[in-house]
């Protein structure tokens, strides 16, 4: 095989950046690649690579790394692309361990079964016929024994055959220096990254049956709920399809209409309350509950205004959220609420009994870290269907809104190691928790998810994953 003559001399190293330029470094030689795309970077480090091979007269090993992370592949003279699969211990060693090890600066961990029983010599059967389609794709499952004796031909019934192929068909790399190579030609297995972000994008991408309620918590201002309930809603109808509606469920006049568009009336939650029962009318069609909530063009959810009045003279009262509740839950199959910063009012107490999953938001500051563990506290401390939202949230934690695009590295590095610190003092009480970079996009004006930079979208995907999985 061809990865198998390949050796370790001589070191090559590729680097592929999201800014578009590489770097092949050739046994300590490196070679800068700057490219109008791409594309035309990993032609130009294939090139370098596959002259080298070609001196050898042989293949090359290649430590590749891009921002989805790190592989190795094998280069022919030919310029052939083909994965490395990881080295296996020589015959010798397996014989002889001992020597091996003494040799070693540390053992490798192996796994007693391995020891105890030596590993029989492979045998290569010969094949009967040729190697069908279905056992192409299952090509893991273990072969039958080629010394069985054979069964007597019997006639089958058709309930009991199938010709469709139950294993779903791996595709390729599309990140990377993986996806670019399966761009040229070279069909290359997606990285642990990559497969990681497309079960995030199948959890979230799933419907469930029946409408579903987030409500976001934490009885502090400047904790992130607003931000978080519109990249929840983003998210989630993006990728679900699903009908999705905002709630602003703030006691006193909330702030998720200033943080997204609104649409061409001003309509808030206490008109879609006085119009209840128009909406809740058999003969009512789902064209109008437009007329009550405000939608967001490019991240296709609706946004349920809180009462704007400067007066403040009404306040939402219990029977008036199972109303609101009953209806949007008509129309929508996915709720997610923003709150007010107070756990004993009667609106904030009746979210919570219509609540199927709870978010709990935090930034990296002591203050309202200490907020979110009150306000879990509060949640346990009533029992029942309370405490078990508290036991089952999902805490996100995001690195300081505060932070400048002039700070130094140092003050950077501080703002990451105090929400990981903050993270995982949670983790141990609830069932996740995620951490979202900083990202100016956040901070003030309009939420929009294509404003976010790319690692903060992807963070925000696993927190809506996270959330999905409690549906």
């Amino acid at each position: 095989m061809m990865e198998t003559q390949a050796l370790d001399f001589p070191k090559i190293d590729a680097v592929l950046r999201a800014n578009g330029t590489g770097e092949v470094t050739i046994n300590g030689t490196s070679h800068a690649i700057q490219a109008e795309d791409e594309a035309a970077v990993l032609s130009q480090a294939l090139r370098l690579i596959t002259d080298t091979a070609a001196q050898l007269g042989r293949p090359v090993r290649v430590s590749t790394t891009d921002p989805d992370g790190q592989g190795l592949i094998v280069v022919s003279p030919e310029g052939i692309v083909s994965e490395a699969a990881p080295a296996k211990p020589s015959a010798r060693r397996q014989k002889d361990p001992a020597p091996a090890a003494k040799e070693r600066p540390a053992p490798t961990p192996v796994v007693p079964a391995a020891k105890e029983t030596p590993a029989p010599t492979p045998v290569e059967p010969v094949p009967a016929a040729p190697v069908t389609f279905n056992e192409a794709v299952n090509r893991g499952q273990e072969p039958s024994t080629a010394a069985a004796a054979p069964e007597p031909v019997t006639r089958r019934s058709l309930k009991e055959t199938s010709f469709l192929v139950s294993a779903p068909v791996l595709e390729p790399a599309t990140r990377g220096w993986r996806g670019a190579l399966t761009r040229l030609g070279f069909r290359m297995e997606p990285s642990p990254d990559e497969l990681a972000e497309r079960e995030d994008i199948r959890t979230v991408s799933q419907h469930w049956p029946g409408p579903r309620t987030v409500a976001v918590v934490n009885r502090k201002g400047g904790a992130n709920k607003t931000p978080t309930v519109v990249m929840l809603s983003a998210i989630l109808a993006r990728y679900s399809g699903a009908a999705t509606v905002a709630w602003d469920n703030n006691e006193s006049q909330g702030t998720l209409g200033w943080r997204t568009e609104q649409g061409s009336h001003d309509n808030s939650v206490l008109d879609l309350i006085d119009s209840s029962q128009t909406l809740l009318s058999p003969s009512t069609n789902a064209a109008e509950i437009a007329r009550f909530v405000h939608h967001q063009t490019a991240d296709k959810f609706d946004v349920l205004r809180s009462d704007e009045n400067e007066e403040g003279d009404h306040e939402v009262t219990a029977e008036e959220v199972d109303i609101a509740h009953q209806v949007l839950t008509r129309y929508y199959r996915l709720i997610v609420m923003d709150s007010g910063n107070t756990a004993r009012s009667a609106n904030w107490r009746r979210m919570i009994h219509h609540t199927n999953q709870l978010v709990v938001p935090v930034t990296a500051i002591e203050d309202r870290a200490e907020a979110a563990r009150l306000t879990l506290q509060t949640l346990e401390s009533r029992g029942g269907h309370d405490a078990e939202l508290a036991r089952n949230a999902v805490v996100i934690v995001s690195e300081s809104t505060d932070a400048k695009r002039s700070m130094s590295g140092d003050a950077l590095k501080r703002a990451k190691d105090e929400a990981r610190r903050i993270a995982d003092g949670f983790a141990p009480h609830v069932r996740a928790v995620v951490r979202i970079p900083y990202d100016p996009a956040l901070v003030n004006g309009p939420i929009r998810y294509d404003a976010l930079q790319p690692a903060t979208q992807r963070a925000w995907l696993a927190a809506a994953a996270a959330v999905a999985k409690g549906f």
